[in-house]
């Protein structure tokens, strides 16, 4: 298998520049989640360059090509993401939209084509047994909730998150395994890096309903609404301190509404929070507290209040054959000292889903600097951030579907999915639900 490793990444090595236009394309035009039809189009024209069938439109703006080796045999998807994030002070932000790849989307969606060009253009495909699933997915980081349910009011989609949506439309029905790579900006991460784990969550869209009254007037007759938000925000402080170590909890909520008018009793106000933790039992948990939390700022100045809490994501949790096979490649190319291992990390992915229905992994690469989801974040090193990457997943599907796919075969042979298709989205769904309180009553 070396020689057909050293042709794939000579090939990767022979576009390196056109990749790295196309991630520098992408980064000087952010689309956010389910609005990426320019990046959307980019993947189609490599796709369709390569002459390989394609599909478009999924999940909205998902795009997905199939590669096709000469037997049958497994299909591995490889994925990229293709949104952006809203970090309106970052130099390079949209004006119009404060919309930034702070997160290194572009480079991912680089990477992946790296590696389907890699795969299609070396002539490796005739050595392997299976077919590599290419997909550009919209929609991963979790912004504009309010926009988003409202193409979930419209029917347009069901789940907010990108993976979640292409799993309800059947875009991952006959895969059998997932991979893709995320940019760091984390010096301790090396040159790539792979983790064990990463939190999951969920997702809350708080109403605090009060009553207006003149606020200099006649504060008297009103019920402020603001002023049961701000409770609620220190009673959920207050449990801070219940939240175990291990759990890994994170609770960051913001105000997006905080009153109308400075003359007037706030008498509505809108908050928004995700509640992360390393297992769903402890997101369950703090969840709960979270909205004891809400209940009593309303209740302490008689306010209304409507919880509104939507499935985020599963922890991630990597394959661990999947993780050695690509450590291995890694290593093979950068050396030991450059492949770094990571313990779980506090933010979330909808790779999480992915990996409770199939093995999948989700390591990173370097070449960024800055902080993550900052104004400050940039990606400097393209050859670490893209290159290197695409080289490690194309040599990984080479391990995988070679000689007949026996790697792929084995691997799923061993593999107790945590989930079905079926059990997920009815576990997703379980999760939506809206509640009311009303600590006038009380």
């Amino acid at each position: 298998m070396a020689d057909l490793k050293d042709r794939v990444c000579q090939e990767i090595d022979r576009h390196a520049d056109s990749l790295i236009a196309l991630a520098e394309d992408i980064f000087e035009h952010p689309e956010l989640g389910y609005k990426e039809t320019r990046t959307a189009g980019l993947v189609a024209e490599r796709f369709r360059a390569l002459g390989m069938p394609f599909e478009t439109e999924l999940a909205l703006t998902g795009v997905k090509g199939m590669l096709a080796g000469s037997a049958p045999g497994p299909t591995i998807a490889v994925l990229g993401e293709l949104d952006s994030l809203i970090v309106a002070d970052h130099p390079a932000a949209d004006q119009a939209t404060g919309a930034v790849h702070a997160c290194g989307h572009n480079a991912q969606i680089a990477t992946m084509i790296g590696t389907t060009t890699g795969l299609a253009k070396s002539g490796v495909l005739s050595q392997l047994a299976g077919r590599v699933a290419c997909m550009a997915v919209p929609a991963e980081e979790y912004v504009e909730v309010g926009y988003r349910l409202g193409l979930k009011s419209e029917g347009k989609i069901e789940f907010l998150g990108g993976k979640p949506e292409l799993l309800r439309v059947g875009a991952f029905d006959g895969v059998d395994m997932a991979m893709m790579v995320h940019t760091s900006s984390n010096r301790d991460d090396g040159r790539t890096g792979v983790s064990k784990s990463s939190n999951g969550c969920v997702v809350k869209q708080v109403t605090f309903l009060g009553h207006a009254a003149h606020a200099g007037g006649a504060p008297h007759r009103g019920i402020n609404a603001l002023n049961a938000a701000t409770l609620a925000l220190q009673a959920i402080h207050a449990n801070r301190e219940t939240f175990r170590d291990e759990d890994m909890i994170r609770v960051h909520p913001i105000i997006t509404r905080g009153g109308d008018v400075v003359n007037a009793v706030p008498a509505e106000v809108w908050m928004e929070t995700f509640v992360r933790g390393r297992t769903m039992e402890a997101i369950t948990d703090a969840n709960r507290k979270v909205d004891r939390a809400l209940r009593a700022g309303a209740l302490a100045v008689g306010a209304r209040v409507r919880i509104e809490t939507l499935p985020g994501y599963l922890p991630l949790l990597n394959d661990p054959q999947l993780i050695s096979l690509y450590k291995d490649n890694a290593v093979s190319l950068v050396g030991a000292d450059e492949v770094r291992e990571i313990g779980t990390r506090g933010g979330s992915t909808d790779m999480g889903d992915i990996t409770h229905i199939m093995p999948a992994i989700h390591p990173y690469a370097g070449g960024a600097t800055g902080t993550g989801h900052g104004n400050d974040y940039h990606i400097k090193d393209y050859e670490t951030a893209v290159l290197l990457p695409a080289k490690v997943m194309a040599m990984a599907v080479i391990d995988l579907l070679a000689e007949d796919a026996q790697g792929a075969r084995a691997l799923l042979g061993e593999h107790k999915p945590r989930m079905s298709r079926k059990e997920y989205l009815e576990s997703q769904r379980g999760l939506d639900k809206t509640v009311e309180f009303d600590g006038a009553e009380a």
